[in-house]
């Protein structure tokens, strides 16, 4: 038969083939049909040149992508496929082929191609790949290492646990599994909602492939073939939430010029030559940017040089700590830096405060690359310029994983996903599987190095020994309990393999909402992916209720928020008040002198600047700060106390959902603004719509796809995006879904072709 295009009544694509490989094509060609703007967005963030055409607030992102070298990575994992896997890179090639064929044709719908000024260029066939690692490369957070060794060096290693929690832009995903034993068709159930950046278009792409070797429907990632993350093919459904673990570590390098080239100090006391060439990053508007590209045997350097960042002969560190980056008590000027684009793994907010750039420290010194002085050298001398180099996994294995996405559409087993997941190398994530014999499957999946202790969580000395990577984990494993399994990026089976993870709260909550029923359905599951109860008010509102001797207005706003539902809904006054108090303590907590130090950040590249923000780090780990044992001497209540009188004088106006809205990223934003909704949900609800407390209520990030996955009949599962199918501004699929996901409603999965309607033979 002839490719088949097919749509459902919300434009969601079905495809049908006679071959994995002309499907594959089919789906390249219906996605660049229907997200031309964002595939070419995408491959160009993927090459480190969209600054090219969005111009100097791609800057930032685009030069850490030539840095450390991700163009070049794809191509490599791609060279690899060939060899051992020709099979999936024949079918990856397909893909591009699919997206190449529509391209050109479907610019030409988009207007985004015509403000840009921008024509569509070539995949090639590593393209996919490099989608892959530009959404996921900041995805582990490796830069909260940089903001471990800044909390250590100014308020000792110990206070590093009072902001453990997780950092801007990596956790907010729930996913759910209830065995057949506790629902109503003696099937299991699988449901949840990964939460990532909002973006328009969507990251997550609804669609159904079929060919006679599999069919699955699933969300697919825009640009990648296949359906990676969440996927059902009749007889076994899977599901997977970050893991949060710490796979890539951060090594400060010694490095010095030779000749025309660069040499770096090896762990045994050897200088060797480092791989350097330079590129020219093209900034509309600006003048071109020239980026010296470096790469030692550890990695690429991502941050500073031989003369340290922006040409600075020395950058000072805190004696003691040869991991130290840079000087933090540099004073803070400047221009702060643009943050990558949150739909690419970064947790830069839009609306992020200014974070400085500061100067580096002058001085005196013995810095010269060919002495460079010991940070913990006699007398206190001076660090060597600075430099940090990345180490991730496809970087040293030429491996991103791909070989696992054929095997995963072929799985008519929990045992096939296990097997095809053995294959997974990041991100790393925690799956659950459930098939239609009653198999589970409870994993983590991908490729953590084992190391020393001390490279997971800080910037680690290059020059040192003991900081190589020697093998790889085995992938922890846990069952169900009481028949359910629940992951929500808290500590659980992936603990041994991370630092930092999110509160229990959504897992708990999830947990005992599943507890309160003996008995599931597929309809039923869908109430609890907006569940607004917020069990982290606790501690804020333990300081209040001891609060003594207030003003007539503050301790009616005490009892006020004491006999409040703790629920975040959208048409909440009371948790519009909750959110002003926190938000006042937030800032209070913040503008102590007992952070000074930590408000200005070093002067690393703006990309990485959120990770480094004093405010949005003391907003989420407020629960931590106001329980810990002591803080610094910070009077805490005397703040809680301050907060609800500023409150009480100015309250908010209306209920939450007039100033928690949606604030969707978009490349260009649209010529007619939209009008973006309120939203129900906070931080650590289940239904987690993420604010900055203390900086803005708007929500950035949230429920990128909801889905519920029925192994009894996969008609009667469901799922929704935020927006809709279609990416294109204007047409009837691009936020025709919008009202159902704030609703918390979801849409039949069709697959009946007979209820579906054909649109193209290709």
């Amino acid at each position: 038969m002839a490719t088949e295009i097919h749509r459902d009544a919300w434009g969601i694509p079905h495809l049908r083939a006679d071959s994995a490989t002309e499907l594959a094509r089919a789906q390249g060609l219906v996605t660049a049909r229907d997200r031309a703007w964002q595939l070419e967005v995408e491959r160009h963030r993927a090459q480190g040149t969209s600054a090219a055409f969005l111009g100097g607030s791609a800057l930032d992102w685009d030069v850490l992508v030539r840095r450390a070298r991700l163009d070049d990575t794809a191509e490599r994992c791609f060279a690899r496929l060939e060899g051992e896997d020709p099979e999936t890179a024949r079918w990856v090639s397909a893909y591009v082929d699919g997206v190449n064929a529509g391209l050109a044709e479907a610019a030409g719908t988009a207007p985004e191609f015509a403000r840009a000024r921008l024509t569509p260029g070539r995949w090639r066939p590593w393209t996919p790949l490099g989608v892959w690692l530009a959404t996921h490369l900041l995805f582990a957070g490796f830069p909260a290492k940089l903001w471990r060794e800044q909390v250590a060096a100014h308020l000792g290693a110990d206070a590093i646990g009072l902001f453990a929690t997780d950092g801007p832009g990596t956790s907010g995903s729930n996913g759910w599994l209830v065995g057949g034993e506790r629902t109503v068709t003696g099937q299991a159930v699988i449901a949840g909602d990964p939460h990532r950046w909002i973006e328009d278009p969507g990251v997550y792409q609804q669609i159904h492939l079929s060919c006679p070797e599999f069919d699955v429907v699933g969300l697919a990632v825009p640009g990648v073939p296949g359906i990676a993350h969440f996927g059902h093919t009749g007889t076994v459904a899977w599901a997977i939430t970050n893991a949060m673990a710490d796979y890539q570590d951060l090594y400060r390098e010694r490095l010095r010029r030779s000749g025309a080239g660069i040499e770096a100090l090896d762990p045994d006391g050897v200088w060797r030559r480092a791989a350097r060439h330079t590129e020219v990053v093209e900034v509309s508007g600006e003048e071109p940017v020239e980026v010296e590209v470096i790469e030692t045997a550890r990695g690429p350097v991502v941050i500073g040089g031989p003369e340290g960042i922006d040409g600075d002969p020395v950058d000072g560190g805190s004696p003691g700590s040869p991991g130290s980056p840079g000087n933090p008590d540099s004073p803070g000027t400047g221009n702060p830096g643009t943050p990558a684009s949150p739909g690419n793994g970064s947790p830069g907010n839009p609306d992020s405060p200014g974070t400085g750039n500061p100067a580096s420290p002058a001085g005196p010194g013995n810095g010269s690359p060919g002495n460079p002085a010991s940070p913990d050298s006699p007398g206190g001398l001076v660090c060597p310029p600075l430099a940090i180099s990345l180490r991730y996994p496809p970087r040293t294995t030429a491996d991103l994983g791909f070989g696992a996405l054929l095997p995963l559409l072929r799985s008519r087993r929990v045992h096939d996903v296990d097997r095809a997941l053995d294959r997974w190398a990041e991100p790393v994530n925690v799956v659950l599987a459930a098939d239609t014999e009653g198999g589970v499957l409870h994993r983590v999946a991908g490729r953590v190095p084992l190391r020393a202790e001390a490279g997971r969580l800080r910037v680690v000395p290059a020059w040192e020994p003991g900081h190589d990577w020697r093998g790889w984990h085995g992938a922890p494993r846990a069952g169900l309990t009481h028949g359910v399994a629940v992951m929500a990026n808290q500590r659980g089976p992936a603990e041994p393999l991370g630092v930092e993870f999110a509160p229990p709260h959504r897992h708990d909550r999830i947990a005992a909402l599943l507890a309160g029923r003996e008995r599931w359905s597929a309809a039923d599951l869908p109430a609890l992916h907006t569940d607004t109860h917020l069990a982290s008010a606790s501690a804020l509102l333990d300081h209040v209720r001891a609060l003594t001797g207030l003003s007539a207005d503050a301790a009616a706003l005490r009892d006020r928020l004491l006999g409040w539902d703790r629920r975040m809904d959208a048409d909440s006054a009371d948790a519009a008040l909750y959110a002003a108090v926190r938000g006042a303590v937030v800032r209070r907590l913040a503008a102590h002198p007992a952070f000074d130090a930590l408000r200005t950040p070093p002067a690393y590249p703006g990309v990485f600047q959120p990770w480094l923000a004093l405010l949005p780090r003391v907003g989420f780990a407020l629960e931590h700060l106001l329980r810990a044992e002591e803080l610094f001497g910070v009077d805490r209540p005397a703040a809680v106390r301050a907060a609800v009188e500023e409150v009480a004088l100015r309250p908010p106006a209306g209920v939450w959902g007039d100033t928690h809205r949606l604030a969707p990223w978009r490349a260009l934003p649209p010529e007619t603004p939209y009008g973006e909704p309120g939203l129900a949900g906070d931080h650590d609800c289940v239904l987690c719509t993420s604010a900055v407390p203390g900086l803005t209520d708007q929500a950035s990030r949230g429920p990128a796809a909801r889905y519920v996955w029925d192994l009894a009949r996969r008609e009667d599962s469901r799922w929704v995006v935020p927006f809709g199918a279609s990416g294109v501004p204007g047409t009837p699929h691009h936020r025709d879904q919008l009202p159902l996901w704030l609703g918390g409603e979801l849409v039949p999965v069709v697959t009946d072709w007979a209820l579906l309607t054909k649109e193209a033979d290709v």
